[in-house]
């Protein structure tokens, strides 16, 4: 379900507390493995339709710059704690963008003092649209609470696992991730269901890390 820009926009003019980290150094990213998007700075994320392989590989960079650079104030899982935005509203499309990169590109300071630091010219574009992505395929509160017994039920199965098919357990962890909405309107949420189907569907299975993501992913949820 979209969230209205207007709420969004309203709760960072209303929030009075907010946590300080200019102090804080933003931690450089490696974003080799994505594609130039030239020097010029876009309103636009460019990697959310360049294909499912820029797409999946700017969310992995996004979330280990995320966690680096911004989880300290935003939350683990861009879930905010209310001492900053909650970014996951923050809508998937152009308006949603532009107000990202103003932050990003130039910071935040209220009362001369740093909210946010500018990260623009330490990290570059491509960190910024990498974790850009990351946030905007977060899920929506509550949005695996009806699938969270069998998710379980399949964890306990993989991390048990002796041998066999692996894909009906495939199909039904995707058509589980296709049902679970993102806060800012994303099509596709970066569920743990998402992720565990990728890890056993691909050509060698990762049984341990679809455990460990299922595990951690559903104890956030709780």
């Amino acid at each position: 379900m979209f969230k209205s820009h207007l709420v969004f926009v309203a709760t960072i003019l209303t929030s009075t507390v907010a946590l300080s980290h200019g102090d804080v150094a933003p931690q450089p990213m490696n974003t080799d493995a994505l594609p130039d998007v030239g020097e010029e700075w876009l309103i636009e994320n460019p990697y959310r339709n360049m294909g499912e392989d820029v797409w999946s590989t700017a969310i992995t960079i996004g979330d280990s710059g995320y966690n680096q650079n911004c989880a300290r104030c935003h939350g683990l899982g861009v879930v905010s704690g209310g001492l900053a935005p909650d970014l996951r509203y923050l809508e998937a499309e152009e308006y949603g963008d532009e107000w990202y990169m103003e932050r990003f590109i130039h910071g935040y300071t209220q009362n001369g003092i740093t909210k946010m630091p500018a990260f623009g010219e330490l990290l570059g574009q491509k960190a910024a649209w990498a974790i850009r992505t990351y946030i905007e395929t977060r899920p929506d509160d509550g949005a695996l609470d009806d699938f969270t017994p069998r998710l379980k039920e399949i964890r306990d199965t993989l991390a048990n696992w002796d041998g066999g098919d692996l894909a009906a357990l495939t199909t039904e962890l995707r058509g589980i991730a296709d049902q679970v909405e993102t806060g800012s309107g994303a099509p596709v949420a970066d569920s743990v269901a998402f992720r565990a189907a990728n890890l056993i569907g691909q050509e060698n299975p990762n049984l341990k890390e679809a455990v460990n993501q299922l595990t951690i992913g559903l104890s956030a949820a709780e």
